[in-house]
């Protein structure tokens, strides 16, 4: 009687004379090859320029023009000392905390609670999506735009509010321009993470909701019960891309609040490295703050892993 080890020797020695490329490629090297464009695309635009940046965080680095050697000494941990003592560079990570803080659970719980309540709709779904939809795929200068006008002294929401309005205004006063940008934000980009709870909430049966209403379960009930463990695969990725896309905040503090004012209250790491790296010229502490924001970024994504890891 043959056993399965005895099946498996073979397989094992013809594995093993197979030629290398076959084992460095697989089975399959045409899925390989089709996914090449994609790992250099990867490599080049990505990989590089991340390696390039801690490289370049470890020296006493200047651009120069074509042909202009300069040297670029060692300096160990000299620029992370330098950013981490530098109070604007600490003040903009606190920024993105705040903002954060105010963004991704705002994103989370509105995107699920409107595309469950899509979901659910008979009667004009594909108009309401489009119309969710649209702000995230209109060009952000002119959203900014019509943002300034409504919340600008003389705005729109200061006229509503009346006697109640903020004095400074919001988009200038150190205490609310960085919840202004916050609420911005998650408006423009509510419509994508709502098209993505609303494919994930295709593949939750639909007998589970009849049955619970059939047990007397309310509305909110069968959201808590159902709908929320039933995408929670796609309420991790929707944490992992918000923390992704807030923590790399430029254009909206950029022209928004002028480059991140009043007095740096609204300044992002991400426009720092801008100022540091490509007005000011140094390269070097752009990058030493590049590296740390991956590194905050990486760790705060591998806690929304594990917070919402299934039991």
């Amino acid at each position: 009687m043959t056993t399965p080890s005895a099946l498996a020797a073979p397989r094992a020695r013809t594995s093993a004379r197979d030629p290398w490329w076959r084992r460095l490629l697989g089975t399959q090297p045409l899925g390989l090859g089709m996914s090449l464009p994609y790992i250099v695309f990867l490599a080049v635009v990505m990989a590089y320029p991340l390696g390039y940046a801690v490289y370049i965080s470890f020296f006493d680095y200047v651009f120069t023009a074509p042909g202009v050697h300069a040297d670029h000494p060692f300096v160990g941990l000299a620029n992370y000392r330098a950013v981490l003592s530098d109070p604007r560079v600490l003040g903009s990570f606190a920024n993105i905390a705040v903002f954060l803080i105010i963004n991704v659970p705002l994103t989370v719980i509105l995107s699920m609670v409107l595309a469950s309540a899509l979901n659910s709709l008979t009667r004009w779904t594909a108009a309401f999506r489009v119309a969710f939809y649209v702000p995230y795929v209109t060009a952000s200068v002119s959203l900014i735009g019509v943002w300034m006008l409504m919340f600008s002294q003389d705005g729109l929401v200061n006229s509503i509010l009346g006697p109640l309005a903020p004095d400074p205004s919001w988009l200038v006063n150190s205490h609310l321009a960085m919840p202004s940008i916050a609420l911005f934000v998650t408006w423009k980009q509510l419509g994508f993470y709502v098209l993505l709870y609303l494919a994930a909430l295709q593949n939750v049966p639909k007998e589970l909701y009849e049955s619970a209403q059939v047990d007397g379960a309310g509305a909110a009930k069968r959201f808590l019960h159902i709908t929320v463990p039933g995408v929670r695969s796609t309420t991790l990725l929707v944490l992992i891309l918000a923390i992704i896309t807030g923590s790399n905040l430029f254009t909206e503090p950029y022209l928004l609040t002028n480059g991140g004012g009043p007095d740096g209250a609204s300044a992002s790491p991400v426009l720092l490295i801008y100022q540091k790296g490509i007005q000011q010229g140094n390269p070097d502490l752009a990058s030493a703050i590049g590296v740390i924001l991956v590194i905050l970024v990486g760790l705060l994504s591998l806690i929304s892993t594990r917070l919402t890891k299934e039991d």
